[in-house]
Order: structure tokens, then C-alpha cells, then sequence
């Protein structure tokens, strides 16, 4: 008889998103008439820069003529797209890359799944904490997070708290760990790690012989000239680090698909022998064999991304976005509610009332207030007691949920 994978039926009966969701169906179905301002899941909801739509458009036209139609593509991702990233992306921050090193994907969610399959089932692994909870969950599917305690940790996991206590920063490990996981900004907390803080974890990994798995997803909503938008701003950090891009948050491509993985060539692992290989390699292997390449449509319009009227509608997009963030981190503080982050990021991390745990606040939020948020519980236990708030919604939107929230608040 075939046997499951018994790791997968160790993760929760639902992914947080999906529970999110369940919950304000049951709500929607049971208050037809009652209007939701949602603050939850971080999706987009500008539509997409123009540039990118006349891309692609042109990219369809391509497809229908047989002198310009494109099939099966290069799974590492066209030419044309890569280049615009290394020298749009890196080179003009003075960090140099071969096409070879860049890897186009369908999101950046895909490869810090993925990832994981190229790296030994008994690696130790690091997480900050709070998480995004995709990180530990495929490594719970491939039995590398051990099991599930009853405070919310895995047993083979080391937890870095980010707290109010320590400003949101976490410490560096006190024993040598293989795999860490690091997203900055940060999902979901909103804060950053300067040039100063970021060099200490390259450092450690340097010494430590530690790989960085460094997600920067939302780099390009910061706004600090101290915070570095790549951990190759890091030097050394090309021996120790694979990054992971995105264009879902930077340009709206969460309906298109389309991101990039940095796999450096100098990044090298061990075999259980000895032997130093390299990453790179058995990453495109993988890829190989298991990906056929984002979309040429797709890839066209994240080339656009880096065209001149481009850059000044992406740069358009993520102001509107932190316009929202700003006025709901003030609205709030107003409130005088402890709130973090919404300064080079689009996510608000806000500390619940006093007496209510995280799913409380969600649930009496969504029924008295009609506002939907995530509670922070579900990035990781050092999020109990916390929920995170996206500004990804409209202006209007995003007001109406700080003036709903407001007058919730004077009725406590």
C-alpha cells in the first residue's frame, strides 16, 4: 500500500490565512448586510502599474504571431528580465552578479518553500519569531522541524523572539545553527534591521559556517537611506546567503506571479562526507527538474517594472501605500495603542488591549467593529497578544477601518 508523508499531517489542521478566511465567510454569511473593511491578508489592491499592462499586452500580441511566439522558456527565467534586475536591482548599488546567479520564479513563496529540498533533512534551522508561517511549515513537511510543543514551538527549531523588549531585534544565536531564516523588512512585524544590526548576522554566519536565507520581499517600501534594501549590501554576504525578491507587493503581481531567487556562485554547503558544493549548482538542478519557468507574459511585465515610466509608477504605488500606513500608524498612537513598524514597511504591528489575547481581539474586531486583521499568535508565539494590520487597501478604506477602530475603542 503507498504510505503519506507523515511529516505534512503533523502541521495545524489550517493554514492561518485559510482559517482568516473561514471565519469572515461564517461572518459574511451570517451578516449579509454588514460591510468589511479588511486589514488581514496582505494582498494588493492598486491595480497594476501601467507599463507592465502595455508590456503585457504587447507580450500576448507575441504570442499570437508564429514568427514572435514563445513556448517552453529557460527555467532560470529570459534574458531580457535578468539583466534588467541585475543592473536595475544590484549593479546600481555597486553589487555585481552574473545571469547565472539570478533565478526567475513564479513568487518569492514558491522557492523559500522550495528551497528546503536542496539542503539535508537533519540541517538545525533558526527562525525569528514572529514568522512568516511558510518558512517553518515546509520544513515541517520534510520532518526537519521535529514536533510540535505545547507552546507553540518546534522541538527542532531555535526561536529568536523579536519583542517589544528588545526593540524588535533579535539576538544572535548563542550555539552554531545551519539554516536561518531572516525577512527584512519584516513580515509581520513591519520593523527593519540597519546596516549595523544585518552585519552581525552575516558576521555570525560567516564564522559559524551558517547559511542566511534572506527574504526582502518588501524592500522597496523602505524609506530609511541606513536600511539595506539586499544582504549583499553586507560584505561577505555573497559566502554565506541566498536572497529572495519579489514583485507581488513591489509592483501588485500577486494575480501575475513573477519574483527572482540571488543564488551567489561563491555559496558553497557540505556533503556528509566533507566536501564543499555549490548551492548554485544543485539549485538549478532542482529547478530543472521541477520548474519550467514563470510565464513569458508575466516575465514582460516584470521587465517594464524597470522601465523609466516604470520606476516612477511603481515609486507612485508604494507612496499611496505608505500614505495609508502613516496615517493608521498615527491614527493609532492617538488611540494610544502601542503600534510598530508602517514606517519602511506596509504592515502595522499593533499591540492588543489589555486582558485579550490575539484571536479575541480578531473575533470581537470582525463582530463589533466589522474590521478583519491576523492575529499575531499565528506568525509564532512571541506574536501572542499582537495583531498585524496591512495598508494595502484603499485610502477610504484604510481611513474608514481607523475611524471604525476608533470609535470601538471609546466603547470599551
Amino acid at each position: 500500500m503507498s504510505l503519506v508523508n507523515e511529516h505534512i499531517m503533523k502541521l495545524p489542521d489550517s493554514y492561518l490565512f485559510s482559517e482568516i478566511a473561514t471565519k469572515v465567510n461564517i461572518f459574511k454569511v451570517t451578516h449579509p448586510s454588514r460591510k468589511l473593511v479588511s486589514l488581514g491578508i496582505g494582498d494588493v489592491t492598486r491595480p497594476l502599474p501601467a507599463a507592465c499592462i502595455e508590456a503585457m499586452h504587447s507580450a500576448v500580441d507575441d504570442m499570437a504571431s508564429a514568427e514572435r511566439f514563445h513556448g517552453y522558456g529557460p527555467e532560470q527565467g529570459y534574458d531580457f528580465l535578468i539583466d534588467a534586475i541585475i543592473k536595475n536591482d544590484y549593479l546600481s548599488k555597486g553589487i555585481f552578479f552574473t545571469p547565472g546567479e539570478i533565478f526567475v520564479n513564479d513568487g518569492a513563496k514558491s522557492d523559500t518553500g522550495n528551497i528546503g529540498e536542496i539542503l539535508r533533512w537533519d540541517n538545525s534551522m533558526g527562525v525569528t519569531d514572529p514568522i512568516y508561517p511558510v518558512y517553518i511549515d515546509s520544513n515541517v513537511m520534510c520532518g526537519r522541524a521535529g514536533e510540535l510543543m505545547p507552546d507553540g514551538k518546534w522541538s527542532n527549531v531555535s526561536y529568536f523572539p523579536c519583542t517589544e523588549e528588545n526593540g524588535f531585534i533579535p539576538e544572535l544565536p548563542d550555539k552554531r545553527i545551519d539554516v536561518i531564516y531572516l525577512c527584512y523588512p519584516n513580515n509581520p512585524t513591519g520593523t527593519v534591521l540597519t546596516k549595523q544590526e544585518l552585519k552581525k548576522w552575516v558576521d555570525y554566519a560567516l564564522d559559524n559556517d551558517t547559511l542566511l536565507l534572506f527574504d526582502s520581499a518588501y524592500e522597496a517600501y523602505i524609506q530609511d537611506d541606513n536600511i539595506p534594501h539586499s544582504i549583499y549590501e553586507i560584505r561577505g554576504a555573497r559566502k554565506c546567503a541566498i536572497e529572495f525578491r519579489s514583485f507581488s507587493k513591489t509592483a501588485g503581481f500577486t494575480g501575475v506571479r513573477c519574483g527572482y531567487t540571488v543564488v551567489p556562485k561563491e555559496l558553497t554547503a557540505a556533503t556528509f562526507s566533507g566536501d564543499r558544493v555549490q548551492l548554485n549548482k544543485i539549485w538549478k538542478r532542482r529547478q530543472n527538474t521541477k520548474f519550467n519557468g514563470a510565464s513569458y507574459i508575466s516575465q514582460r511585465g516584470a521587465e517594464a517594472v524597470y522601465s523609466h515610466d516604470g520606476k516612477l509608477q511603481v515609486k507612485e504605488i508604494i507612496s499611496s501605500y505608505m500614505k495609508n500606513a502613516y496615517m493608521m500608524r498615527n491614527r493609532m498612537k492617538r488611540m494610544e495603542l502601542d503600534v510598530y513598524g508602517g514606517a519602511n514597511a506596509p504592515y502595522l504591528w499593533v499591540k492588543v488591549p489589555q486582558g485579550m489575547t490575539s484571536w479575541k481581539f480578531f473575533d470581537r474586531l470582525l463582530y463589533e467593529a466589522g474590521l478583519v486583521v491576523t492575529p499575531g499568535v499565528g506568525f509564532g508565539p512571541s506574536g501572542e497578544g499582537f495583531v498585524r494590520m496591512t495598508a494595502f487597501g484603499t485610502y477610504d478604506d484604510c481611513l474608514e477601518a481607523m475611524e471604525r477602530l476608533e470609535s470601538w475603542m471609546e466603547s470599551l
